[in-house]
């Protein structure tokens, strides 16, 4: 059974910084893409950046801020995505998805993603 789990979340001061990680398991997919995706209070989830064997992406929202790094090992995936320089409006749930049989991060959008995790919430303070 796939599983994602994400960690990390928590309350921060503006300019602070977070290291969210999302652990992948029952993994039996070489070829494998790992979304971040987030939705703020009243809005809708987006995509913020995604990690592949071939690239990696960032939403120009996080760009600059953000760093996202993986670590793969045998049937499990950790993701951490670092979060620097963190502002109000960063604050949502955080999520991690996994797109499965891809070399190359896919449009982050939810019908490209075959797993999801269940989310950490990020609360940055003004």
């Amino acid at each position: 059974e796939v599983q994602l789990v994400e960690s990390g979340g928590g309350l921060v001061q503006a300019g602070g910084s977070l290291r969210l990680s999302c652990t992948a398991s029952g993994f039996g997919f070489d070829e494998n893409a790992i979304g971040w995706f987030r939705q703020a209070p009243g809005k809708e989830r987006e995509g913020i950046s995604c990690i592949s064997d071939d690239n990696t992406y960032y939403a120009d929202s996080i760009k600059g801020r953000f760093t996202i790094s993986r670590n793969n090992a045998k049937n499990t995936v950790t993701v951490y995505l670092q979060m620097n320089s963190l502002k109000p409006e960063d604050t949502a749930v955080y999520y991690c998805a996994a797109s499965v049989g891809v070399t190359r991060c896919p449009h982050l959008s939810f019908p490209n993603m075959n797993y999801w995790g269940k989310g950490t919430l990020v609360t940055v303070s003004s």
